[in-house]
């Protein structure tokens, strides 16, 4: 059984026609990992209804 993550590398390196060399699968699957274990926490974490937006503040 083929891993997701690898599957998902190989169709949007081929997608985004991206070289893609085999000695980096290993790098680029474990950065994914670390953004979607980070997105998971973004998106599990409950806002009150009530909850505003910040103000953007532009320099």
């Amino acid at each position: 059984m083929a891993d997701p993550l690898d599957e998902f590398i190989a169709a949007a390196a081929a997608a985004l026609q991206l070289p893609l060399e085999p000695n980096w699968q290993a790098a680029v699957k474990a950065n994914l990992a670390v953004t979607l274990l980070h997105a998971n926490f973004v998106a599990d974490f409950a806002l009150p209804d009530e909850a505003e937006p910040a103000p953007i503040y532009k320099a």
